[in-house]
């Protein structure tokens, strides 16, 4: 799923192309993508866009009058853009737009069709959809550590927790975790101020890192391939492979359709999370160490 650094580069991207261009037609071909029937999506033609924002993991394009077109991208869903003149072939998915630049296209590679869009025509509708979460990259220490301790979750549901902060999912919990050399099951309440204040640190770190990585990647070519699963990541989506600090296999929790990846050298000390589904097959014979995983 685009988390805050992939939504933030679409969203640059997006209105580098469209603000002051107008939206002359489109095209919605999937039944399930479109949310709203009033205000409808017809009118919004002939409107000229004014802004291009983030909402949490939402893209706002908002035209004039005020009308906003709110997309979720969901788990599968991408944008992709073809400039206008461009004799490329467009591409067919869930819906296209014309603008007087270029066309937008949404495609989703995936059976569960989940992504969405919204057509709103005012703030106060637009803040139905805001989860309320602290915007993490402009929230001073005291707001983060107050949103951490509201609730008693785990550090990995804090941070992905939407009515906490704002924009950051899976991927990039992980990847958060792994630079504040901190467990994912450890509790929020249970963390003192200095933990707090390393996690503050390493949330402002990792998604400011990979929101300048993102944005050198593409330069100024649309962003095509934005996925969950990057090189450069330390641990998210890097099972047995090394950790890039100590060289220690990384770990993975597998739940439902997510997984939690972790380095047990530098944030568990060395102890293996257990896995629901094989924890509990195994019983006793879970591994509890890495020695004891290796024997």
């Amino acid at each position: 799923m685009p988390e805050l650094p992939d939504v933030t580069l679409y969203v640059a991207h997006l209105a580098r192309r469209l603000v002051g261009q107008t939206l002359e037609s489109s095209r919605v071909i999937s039944p399930n993508l479109l949310r709203t029937a009033e205000p409808s999506l017809e009118t919004a033609h002939g409107r000229c866009v004014v802004r291009v924002r983030r909402l949490g993991k939402r893209i706002v394009i908002e035209l004039e009058g005020p009308l906003f077109l709110v997309f979720h991208l969901m788990i599968a869903g991408r944008f992709h853009w073809q400039d206008a003149g461009d004799p490329g072939r467009g591409r067919k998915g869930l819906a296209t737009f014309q603008f007087t630049s270029g066309t937008l296209s949404i495609t989703e590679v995936s059976r569960k069709q989940r992504a969405s869009l919204h057509v709103l025509e005012d703030e106060e509708s637009l803040g139905f959809l805001d989860r309320g979460g602290l915007e993490p990259l402009t929230a001073t220490l005291d707001e983060f550590r107050s949103a951490l301790l509201s609730e008693n979750h785990t550090l990995k549901r804090a941070l992905t927790d939407p009515r906490l902060l704002s924009g950051i999912g899976n991927s990039y919990s992980d990847e958060i975790l792994q630079c504040a050399r901190q467990s994912p099951l450890q509790l929020t309440r249970s963390r003192e101020n200095e933990s707090i204040a390393r996690l503050y640190a390493a949330t402002r770190e990792v998604l400011f890192e990979w929101i300048e990585r993102l944005e050198h990647e593409y330069g100024d070519t649309f962003p095509e391939g934005v996925t969950a699963f990057r090189p450069g990541m330390a641990v998210h989506g890097k099972f047995r492979q090394p950790c890039p600090v100590c060289g220690t296999p990384v770990q993975r929790i597998v739940y439902s359709e997510n997984e939690t990846n972790y380095c047990p050298h530098c944030q568990t000390g060395g102890r293996l999370l257990a896995d629901r589904a094989l924890s509990r097959l195994l019983r006793d014979d879970w591994p509890r160490t890495l020695e004891q995983m290796e024997s």
